[in-house]
């Protein structure tokens, strides 16, 4: 979009001239209409007549920067000034994603054609990108840390969308020396099962697809909280443990993550549902042990996909009941063609389906004709 600076709003009206094109700086900018973002914490859009602003507000964990980018219409009688993070002209094209979590925004929207490259593409599990593969219409990129610029580049791609632990990506400053718009995606910081998957919403918004994005995530929170007010109906509240070791610390989730949430929502009792943060627990054998020993169930036992290479891998593993009793539930047996854990790309964009297989297993009877998407018993 080729950018013809022109003097500030505020000018142009105290001259009282009238002109067919507006300069739009963040400085200028009045008040649009907000979209609605209920769940998600992470990013807010507000739609104007010929253009929307994304504001990422927490790109990465502990951030204290915020970036901003500017979604204009084409054609549209508006110029974009200086101040935003990018700028980018929809509906977008084409795309290149850097996460599994989001290729099943774009396949949920209809775009899922639109996706020209992504880094590592084994871990993708989705058939029908993989067919897309196989046919040569993606791009392999490389490594998430380091992309190869120089394909990326030749792709020349409408958007790149990507995420950063820290702030410090190099590949994505020299894209953004080419003229290549680059969005960041915080979808991984959110907490909130819900609040992930309404970042279907930020997707919604790069294609001028805003509607029907809000009425797929509408569709899905209406299905978890049903899911949720079945489950309060339950009189039993069963005990859950999760994690496993690695090497010899026992990784578990914590109290307010993500994992935890579910477990909550789901009428269980995550025996370290009180620990502070969103992360990880790293805890001695010992202490799991002692507090876990007789849990209902075991949930999430890390890469083990059958009970007997569990309970080989450590011998303390078969001192649990629910080991014992045969309650042990991974969500790791269920891959794409090349090994992409299926869990890890679409159940952020699906909550709806994790929590029902959280009841499914605590509380069976409750959803007598539903089977297990997500997760399966370790056998």
């Amino acid at each position: 979009m080729q950018k013809i600076y022109l003097l500030f709003i505020s000018t142009v009206l105290f001259l009282g001239c009238k002109s067919e094109t507006a300069n739009i700086t963040p400085q200028v900018l009045g008040t649009g209409e907000r979209i609605e973002v209920n769940y998600a914490e992470g990013f807010e859009i507000e739609a104007f007549k010929d253009f929307k602003i994304i504001t990422i507000n927490t790109p990465w964990p502990n951030a204290k920067e915020t970036f901003r980018y500017a979604l204009v219409q084409k054609d549209a009688q508006v110029t974009i000034g200086e101040g935003f993070d990018a700028v980018i002209e929809i509906p977008i094209d084409s795309i290149v994603v850097t996460s599994t979590t989001h290729i099943p925004s774009l396949e949920m929207l209809e775009e899922g054609n639109a996706l020209v490259g992504f880094p590592n593409m084994n871990y993708i599990s989705s058939e029908a990108t993989r067919k897309r593969i196989t046919e040569g219409k993606i791009t392999e990129l490389g490594m998430n840390e380091n992309l190869n610029t120089e394909v990326l580049i030749d792709l020349a791609p409408d958007v790149v969308v990507g995420f950063a632990v820290d702030g410090s990506n190099t590949t994505f400053d020299i894209l953004k020396k080419t003229g290549i718009p680059v969005l960041y995606n915080a979808d991984w910081t959110e907490t909130s099962p819900l609040g992930k998957a309404e970042w279907i919403k930020f997707f919604g918004a790069l294609f001028n697809k805003s509607e029907k994005a809000a009425e797929l995530f509408n569709t899905i929170e209406k299905d978890y909280n049903e899911a949720k007010t079945i489950a309060e109906s339950s009189q039993t509240r069963p005990t859950v443990l999760s994690g496993a070791m690695y090497k010899d610390v026992w990784y578990l989730p914590q109290g307010d993550s993500w994992a935890a949430q579910f477990i909550d929502d789901a009428n269980g009792s995550y025996l370290w549902k009180e620990s502070k943060g969103t992360g990880s627990l790293s805890l001695n054998l010992e202490s799991v042990l002692e507090k876990g020993k007789t849990a209902d169930f075991w949930i999430g036992p890390g890469q083990f996909t059958g009970l007997e290479p569990l309970g080989e891998a450590h011998s303390v593993y078969r001192q649990f009941d629910a080991y014992k009793n045969d309650n042990v539930y991974s969500f790791t047996t269920k891959k794409g063609a090349t090994g992409g854990v299926v869990y890890y790309e679409l159940a952020p964009n699906r909550p709806d389906l994790v929590l029902k297989d959280m009841i499914k297993i605590l509380h069976p009877k409750l959803l007598p004709n539903y089977e297990l998407y997500f997760f399966s018993k370790l056998k």
